[in-house]
């Protein structure tokens, strides 16, 4: 179930990075909430990745599955 809502989440933001070119995996979340992702296309190479995976997608997923504590890219 907490996979579903993060997926759902994702499909928020998708659109977001598809228009730069890239696009977001969801790869697992752990027992402590913790999302690993990774992202691709442009959005793979990019040197504001890490920008784009903490300030936008974790704090979007933060606020709509309050069970998530951290995003981290794989």
């Amino acid at each position: 179930m907490l996979e579903d809502q993060i997926k759902t989440a994702l499909n928020d933001v998708r659109p977001s990075l598809q228009a730069d070119g890239g696009d977001v995996e969801f790869v697992s979340v752990g027992d402590d909430g913790t999302v690993s992702l990774k992202l691709t296309g442009a959005c793979g190479a990019c040197p504001m990745a890490q920008m784009t995976l903490k300030m936008g997608i974790e704090s979007y997923l933060k606020k709509e599955v309050p069970e998530v504590t951290s995003v981290v890219g794989v």
